[in-house]
């Protein structure tokens, strides 16, 4: 198995607006082509944009999704990674033939369409249907998987999919400064954003405190560590519909390190060189090897009470 060397993105999308985005997707391709990456990950609905999505009736949603692989996004990308030579992971709202509606991410290639995941856990409209398969397939002799987004907080679905074989899991996010349960969490001032040059280190420290970064590598590091494997994780940066993101899209290695991470408030794209070593020598590989399935198969394969509905915890 060889080196591969894959990019990952952050760009600020416009809402409904397909056509802008794939060309913010053509010319980041394009360049991380020319400095030599084999692949580069979008976030998660980068090609139609995601928060606005939230009110949209079933007709709205049926409108703005496609048919995969013959839709005219995903011939766009096919066109663009031949175009380029690079594999191009994006995503998009996708639609049926009976009309139900998921949430997409697809791996394509100069072949073609080699990959698509649809989003186990989804939630920003009603009217998404929840996909009910893991994702693994090749890419340049790699064993590659997909979990979008709040998939990746399930913490099963990422030891599956590795267990299915995957050692790079692209993690397409649209993530971070939003409000929570979990402290410090919440909204940065989107007013920020009108003047990002003059506000960058009020929007730095927004971005990379307890509404964004920090709580980020409070668990994806440990996603990688625990299951020996390499992360790419993308994500928008500036305004998506009305909340302010704040991009740091990033590559992990089986170590639970940040090999490269875009640190800008711009659109921006970072390339890290995998290399298979670290895939055997990370703590996680031996974790797997020490796994007992037989001690909590059942446990964890059973159904389980929602803590919401224990009684001492209402105490």
């Amino acid at each position: 198995m060889i080196n591969i060397k894959i990019a990952s993105a952050q760009f600020e999308n416009s809402s409904a607006d397909k056509d802008y985005n794939l060309g913010v997707i053509a010319e980041m391709a394009k360049n991380a082509a020319a400095e030599g990456a084999d692949a580069i990950a979008f976030h998660e609905c980068s090609i139609t944009g995601y928060t606005f999505a939230r009110p949209l009736s079933k007709a709205e949603m049926l409108n703005l999704a496609e048919f995969i692989p013959e839709g005219p996004s995903i011939l766009k990308l096919i066109e663009l990674a031949k175009k380029y030579k690079i594999a191009i992971l994006a995503g998009l709202f996708e639609k049926d033939k009976d009309d139900n509606l998921f949430k997409a991410y697809v791996c394509v290639d100069q072949s073609g369409l080699i990959a698509k995941h649809r989003k186990l856990h989804p939630f920003i409209n009603p009217h998404l249907t929840p996909g009910n398969e893991y994702t693994v397939f090749d890419l340049y002799g790699w064993k590659c998987g997909i979990l979008i987004c709040y998939d990746n907080n399930i913490i099963e679905n990422v030891r599956a999919t590795t267990l299915l074989g995957a050692q790079v899991i692209f993690m397409p996010h649209v993530t971070m400064c939003t409000p929570s349960t979990r402290p410090g969490a919440g909204f940065v001032d989107a007013a920020l954003w009108n003047d990002k040059t003059a506000n960058q280190d009020v929007l730095r420290a927004e971005f990379d405190g307890l509404k964004g970064r920090q709580w980020l590598m409070k668990w994806l590091p440990a996603r990688a560590y625990d299951n020996a494997i390499y992360v790419v994780f993308a994500n928008p940066i500036g305004m998506d519909d009305d909340q302010l993101k704040n991009g740091c899209a990033m590559i992990i290695d089986p170590f639970g390190e940040v090999m490269t991470e875009c640190r800008s408030l711009d659109d921006e794209f970072v390339i890290a060189e995998l290399s298979p070593e670290p895939l055997h020598l990370a703590g996680g590989f031996r974790y797997l090897e020490a796994r007992r399935p037989e001690l909590y198969k059942d446990i964890i394969g059973a159904d389980h009470e929602s803590k919401q509905q224990v009684s001492w915890l209402k105490k």
